[in-house]
């Protein structure tokens, strides 16, 4: 599913110096694995993040998504990519808030062009608990709901990837949980997902984990089975 080799990632400030976000990354992630990015603040997770959700290229290395070499496509192929292969979680969810929960659901396929599909984003809401909710204004909805929301649009391309940003980040522990819950459900139906955080306990979610300290991937691991954290004693 994705492979990186040797990515380098480097910005340019104002005073015209160069700083290094990522040095020679390299690692591989195959199909239908669950794979936490964990690290502190600036240690490189986000860089690395937007350059395997193709919202970035990196400045040197290469990046294949499925077999494909996306390390320096333009902004409009990787945005088919992003369509076609990757589902995105937000820890700030991005929805539109005057919009009801099935209007944001069916946001990816009017992006591709395509005329809303009102029954898939029924089945979507239902997948995720919230069939009940599908005419509710995102305003109406509990932190734990619109992320529920936000999880529904992002499988509606039927994308093999999620790519979830601290999806539990604005989350109480309960609600945290239970989305953890759910992207464990899917990723056991066979969905590769990368979740990038600085938490252990979401960590704990995965099967593996790349750890980022300063640009470089200090560890590349494997966890205990997949279960949840409330279950592990």
């Amino acid at each position: 599913m994705i492979e990186a080799e040797h990515l380098e990632k480097t910005y340019q400030r104002g005073d015209g110096r160069s700083v290094t976000a990522l040095h020679d990354v390299s690692f591989v992630i195959g199909d239908g694995e669950f794979v936490t990015v964990r690290g502190a603040s600036g240690a490189g997770k986000s860089t690395l993040m937007n350059i395997i959700g193709c919202l970035d290229t990196p400045t040197s290395g290469v990046y294949r998504l499925a077999g494909e070499d996306v390390s320096h496509y333009s902004d409009q192929q990787r945005s088919r990519v992003r369509n076609q292969r990757i589902g995105f979680i937000f820890q700030s969810f991005n929805l539109l808030p005057r919009t009801t929960a099935e209007e944001n659901v069916e946001l990816p396929a009017l992006y591709r062009g395509e005329a809303p599909d009102r029954g898939k984003a029924t089945e979507l809401l239902e997948r995720v608990g919230l069939s009940d909710r599908a005419d509710h204004f995102v305003s109406e909805l509990s932190g734990g709901e619109q992320q529920r929301v936000a999880i529904a649009r992002a499988l509606m391309n039927d994308p093999p990837m999620l790519l979830a940003d601290e999806p539990t980040g604005n989350l109480d522990s309960a609600a945290g949980n239970a989305i953890m819950d759910l992207l464990t459900d899917l990723h056991r139906e066979g969905r590769t997902i990368v979740l990038v955080t600085h938490d252990e306990e979401v960590a704990a979610y995965a099967q593996r984990e790349l750890l980022i300290r300063d640009g470089v991937i200090a560890a590349d691991r494997a966890r205990s089975p997949l279960r949840p954290v409330s279950e592990a004693g």
